[in-house]
């Protein structure tokens, strides 16, 4: 997946950043703390997962599939358009 070396910096501070909220949760859990607050927790980390997830398929659909900033028919543009903001939408 050589075109990820373009933002393999932001991929991985955000990977590592889960890594972080998935250890905060660890701690938590060994501290007894409240429910509502681990569960406050893992509700971050879904939603990190989550928008990390969206922005890898949006890559792949642009590197991929056809980018719609770069497609010279402008039908399979809007397609690949319609797509991204339909994975967006659902991915939220």
């Amino acid at each position: 997946m050589s075109h990820l070396t373009k933002t393999k910096a932001k991929l991985l501070a955000r990977v590592r950043r889960l890594k972080g909220q998935i250890e905060a949760i660890e701690r938590a859990i060994e501290a007894e703390e409240a429910c509502s607050v681990i569960l406050n927790q893992v509700a971050s980390v879904r939603g990190a997962v989550t928008g990390l997830t969206a922005e890898l398929i949006e890559d792949h659909i642009r590197n991929h599939v056809v980018d719609p900033d770069r497609e010279a028919d402008p039908d399979r543009a809007q397609g690949a358009a319609d797509l991204i903001d339909v994975m967006r939408t659902y991915l939220k």
